[in-house]
């Protein structure tokens, strides 16, 4: 098999040495995009021999991944079967879990959400009430949908706070008491059997916009404007973390309007200090307009408040002030703005744009996108569901998975 045509079969980013004949996980990975093919098809596309073929067919439809699609044209004598892939082989749990909030949804191999719960939920209770309830309502959605614990590939979690994703641990949350180097995975393994990946919210959210709403987009970030401010970065395709996982982490970094403002990091003048939902609640109680968090004052600006709408504008400057410089450096395709305060409708992404394009270099932005979420409030569960996905339906794990079927 050519170098080139390995990497047709495997899809960009893989790597397996070209030596390496491809497995049934190769193959899999190939009828991923929905167009189903044939025996033939498979056998020219990866340069195996056919009855190699005719064998990692035969174990990834005992598995049930795939199966057959129908019949191609004949080009003489029996007309020979398609197989595609199944995404409703098997289901996924994703969990975005925020500061007084977590959402959790069970989708399909192909991260189309089948059921869904949202709960107030404050993560500082601690690791143990918050991570019993995912496991618990998870186990409730999948028997709502009449779906099997067996069916069930695996569980991605989204927390507000730095992760090193390599061990799925929180690292000196600030606002996640009892969390800091906790063993997310394996408390939560231990109740559902099943593999469990953990990242930071945002990056999560930031997969699930970039596989909702931009897959063609090669670098995407995806700002999520909230109690907090975060960014997830996705380049080439995947998510950049950086080397310790704490890459985007741009709600502390200074801004000249934040002045000694005193931020919860424990330094003064952050761009969360003064542009998160939090800020600007407690800037327009002490204007006499009482708010109490970041929906409190989309509210308000959607009831036509002038101090909000204000407000809300000068925020998304201020985020516009820390972008321009991603942008100059970065050189992204699409900006994402997304979270509790881009709800409130085009106010904070005007403020964005108008100093992007003010302050970043012509070339930088000639071809920019400057958005609201299209996912919205289901990016981080539809991010922490595909995460799972593309981790398990990795071609190496569909081997490990097909040698046990």
């Amino acid at each position: 098999m050519t170098e080139d045509a390995l990497t047709r079969a495997e899809g960009p980013g893989l790597t397996v040495a070209p030596t390496t004949p491809p497995g049934a996980g190769t193959l899999l990975r190939l009828l991923r995009d929905g167009r189903p093919r044939t025996r033939s098809e498979l056998a020219s596309v990866t340069g195996l021999a056919r009855s190699t073929v005719t064998q990692r067919v035969d174990a990834l439809l005992a598995s049930g991944l795939i199966g057959p699609a129908g019949e191609a044209v004949s080009t003489g004598g029996r007309p020979p079967t398609t197989f595609c892939f199944r995404p409703d082989a098997r289901v996924v749990l994703g969990a975005d879990l925020g500061a007084t909030h977590a959402r959790l949804a069970l989708t399909d191999m192909s991260g189309s959400v089948l059921a869904e719960e949202r709960a107030d939920l404050e993560i500082a209770l601690g690791p143990e009430a918050v991570l019993d309830w995912v496991a618990d309502r998870g186990r409730g959605l999948l028997a709502g949908a009449g779906r099997g614990a067996d069916e069930l590939l695996g569980l991605g979690i989204g927390l507000p706070g730095p992760v090193q994703h390599s061990t799925g641990r929180a690292v000196n949350p600030p606002i996640m008491p009892g969390w800091d180097d906790y063993d997310v995975p394996g408390y939560v393994h231990s109740r559902l059997d099943v593999p469990v990946l953990v990242d930071n919210d945002v990056n999560i959210m930031a997969v699930g916009e970039h596989h909702t709403a931009w897959p063609e987009a090669s670098h995407l970030m995806f700002v999520k404007v909230a109690t907090g401010i975060g960014c997830g970065i996705v380049s080439e395709g995947r998510v950049y973390r950086g080397a310790q996982g704490a890459a985007g982490d741009m709600g502390h970094i200074h801004v000249p309007s934040g002045a000694d403002r005193p931020c919860r990091c424990g330094n003064t003048g952050c761009l969360e200090a003064v542009a998160s939902g939090a800020a600007l609640a407690e800037v327009l109680t002490a204007q006499g307009v009482p708010a109490r968090g970041a929906r409190d004052v989309v509210e308000l600006s959607r009831n036509g408040s002038v101090p909000a709408l204000r407000a809300l504008r000068q925020a998304g400057r201020d985020i516009g002030e820390v972008l321009a410089a991603s942008v100059n450096m970065f050189n992204p395709s699409v900006i994402v703005i997304g979270g509790a305060l881009a709800l409130a409708g085009d106010h904070l992404i005007a403020g964005v744009r108008e100093v992007i394009y003010q302050r970043s270099l012509p070339l930088a932005t000639e071809h920019l996108s400057i958005a609201s979420s299209v996912a919205g409030e289901r990016a981080g569960v539809i991010g922490a569901a595909v995460m799972v996905i593309e981790h398990c339906l990795s071609p190496e794990h569909v081997d490990a998975l097909v040698s046990r079927a």
